[in-house]
């Protein structure tokens, strides 16, 4: 299972093109088969990202969930994603394990 990061940022936003490579390389580091990422133009999908509830580009979300509404360090995005991916390798033992005693193995 993968997850995403969206960016949200505008055109032409310097504080957004400073940051996105270095948070972009934390993403990819994972490789694609864990995190993707996604640069989202608020312009383009205003609904969405009101949905979510952005207010100020640039902003990060992960699987729809706005996770940071300010722009973290990449530390931070690093920790994020590596407790969620934790979270999910958990719940997927968890999910083998019941499948398994459903079916009596």
């Amino acid at each position: 299972m993968s997850m995403t990061v969206e960016v949200f940022s505008t055109p032409g936003c310097s504080t957004c093109a400073r940051s996105r490579e270095a948070l972009q390389a934390v993403v990819e580091s994972f490789g694609h088969d864990k995190v993707t990422w996604r640069e989202v133009n608020i312009l383009d999908e205003i609904d969405y990202v009101v949905e979510l509830g952005v207010v100020v580009p640039p902003s990060i979300a992960i699987d729809g969930e706005l996770v940071f509404p300010t722009l973290p360090t990449a530390n931070k995005l690093q920790e994020e994603l590596m407790r969620r991916l934790e979270r999910l390798r958990t719940m997927s033992a968890h999910t083998d394990i019941a499948v398994k005693d459903d079916h009596g193995y």
